[in-house]
């Protein structure tokens, strides 16, 4: 058998030779200086030591007309995206639950923008992920629309192109992961923002449009760095998770991931008698959610989507036991635990996620209700915390409830599925506290003649307390439970073991 390489396997060797990093110096350059990494240098760090079998390797764009072949196998390789099925984290779960379809966006070629091949390269691998219901992740970095693709000559603006509709509805029971870094502006922003779980690093910038394109509509000249940073997009909730660089992101993916590749060996937790002192004495006083829900969960598993969005209401992911779960939770230390309209947006969109995804959702409530007022209803509180409603209603994945302290009005029943009859399992601890409106306004409104007809003030203040005082025991978790208003009342020390034990014997089938 002769041992001289074939000339045809000689030629594919090369031609994927010149698309890769070595035999791209300047590019590569170009990135290093930058602080960045190639697209293949993420590609690697996302799959590990994980197989990839790339889709598409040997496109270029479509500018055969206008430059030179060989030209644009060195210059544009893959036509600026990556595509292709790996697998990822091949440590934790079996192969065939690793697999998931990648895209990787390569800013080193034309600046990461949108041609036509490139989209057809997206859409070959979107319509294989739905065919084999894989999650997706998909790194966004580039600069949208790609003028200058000549080789096309039986378009007039391209707007047919499937791309968008068809990851806008992609739904494979399997998590949209997208990743950004640097510049994202026009169509790689709105595949970034229709994903479902948006990490981005703090060098990002990301808009709808791009200086060219702002420029051109005649609103300005603006630098890149001047639309979208990511304290904005962090601060206005386009960015669920807000890490320091690629190598970050690219972990935070493999992370997020995780949750969604099956179940594991139940966790280790930390001691959970300290629940029972949780909540100070005082029912004014404010406490730290995230520590309850740090103590509560599998340790280390609990991460945190859109933390300074919505800031009310905390969502997550975590692991109970070793299942995946999703984490809803009020935050008492701000607004009192009031849902306003950005965290009925923070949760609404987290309930969907969940229910897309099949996560059992676990509500942590201590909330006076929605916030209202003037000012809450200039927020278009009516129409976003009904949306809330919706969602909330549309849950086809299990709910559990548990009730810290208070749990009042339309905002409670809201974070548990839209009633009080809706979750699987609704507990709350000794501390709950029910009523159809915060306890106070209820008195004062309940009450206002009574209380108007005491002229002195202090004697006034007094009935005031009187009143409220039997309000409170009226409406404490024991007599919620004794009327059957929720399940049971139970030791914070048993919480995580009661959830463990409804999710894993039958509550989810």
């Amino acid at each position: 058998m002769s041992t001289e390489e074939r000339p045809e396997l000689r030629e594919l060797r090369e031609r994927l030779g010149r698309g890769s990093d070595e035999q791209r110096p300047e590019a590569v350059a170009r990135r290093r200086k930058k602080g960045f990494r190639t697209a293949r240098e993420n590609l690697a760090d996302l799959l590990g030591t994980g197989p990839f079998v790339e889709y598409g390797a040997l496109a270029v764009a479509a500018q055969r007309q206008r430059r030179d072949y060989l030209e644009l196998q060195r210059e544009t390789p893959a036509d600026g995206v990556i595509t292709g099925i790996g697998e990822v984290n091949g440590e934790y779960f079996p192969r065939e639950a690793c697999r998931a379809a990648l895209l990787v966006y390569d800013y080193s070629v034309l600046a990461g923008t949108q041609g036509f091949f490139h989209h057809a390269k997206i859409d070959r691998l979107l319509h294989v992920a739905a065919k084999q219901r894989l999650p997706v992740i998909m790194y966004t970095e580039g600069g949208g629309g790609r003028p200058g693709d000549t080789d096309v000559t039986t378009q007039i603006a391209g707007l047919n192109v499937d791309t968008f509709a068809r990851w806008a509805s992609l739904n494979t029971g399997m998590p949209r992961i997208v990743v950004n870094n640097g510049y994202c502006f026009a169509g790689n922003a709105a595949l970034f923002g229709a994903g479902d779980i948006r990490i981005a690093t703090r060098a990002s910038n990301i808009g709808m449009a791009g200086p060219a394109m702002i420029e051109g509509g005649g609103l300005g000249s603006f630098r890149p760095d001047e639309i979208g940073p990511s304290e904005t997009q962090c601060r206005n909730g386009v960015i669920d998770i807000l890490v320091d660089d690629e190598a970050d992101a690219t972990a935070m993916a493999r992370r997020v991931l995780w949750y969604f590749q099956g179940d594991l060996p139940p966790g280790g937790a930390q001691d959970q008698q300290p629940l029972r002192e949780a909540l100070p004495v005082d029912r004014r006083w404010s406490y730290p959610i995230r520590a309850i829900v740090e103590r509560l969960f599998d340790e280390g598993s609990f991460t945190e989507l859109r933390r300074v969005f919505g800031r009310s209401v905390v969502t997550g992911l975590a692991r109970l036991g070793g299942r995946a779960v999703g984490v809803l939770a009020s935050d008492c230390q701000q607004l009192g635990g009031a849902v306003d309209s950005d965290a009925s947006d923070k949760a609404s969109r987290f309930l969907n996620l969940c229910n897309r995804t099949g996560l059992p959702v676990i509500s942590l409530v201590d909330t006076p209700g929605f916030m209202v007022g003037p000012d809450s209803e200039s927020q278009a509180a009516v129409h976003r915390m009904s949306a809330l409603f919706e969602s909330a209603a549309s849950l086809e994945v299990p709910i559990l409830a548990v009730f810290l302290r208070k749990a009042y009005g339309l905002g409670a029943m809201a974070l548990v599925g839209g009633s009080f009859a809706v979750p699987h399992f609704a507990a709350a601890w000794p501390t709950g506290e029910f009523g159809g409106m915060g306890l106070e306004g209820a008195v004062r409104l309940g009450y206002r003649k009574e209380l108007e007809a005491v002229a002195d003030l202090e004697e006034r203040q007094a009935l005031f307390d009187k009143l409220l005082g039997e309000l409170y025991e009226k409406g404490k978790a024991l007599e919620a439970a004794a009327h059957l208003e929720i399940d049971a009342v139970i030791d914070p020390a048993d919480t995580r073991e009661q959830l463990i034990h409804a999710l894993y014997h039958g509550v989810t089938q």
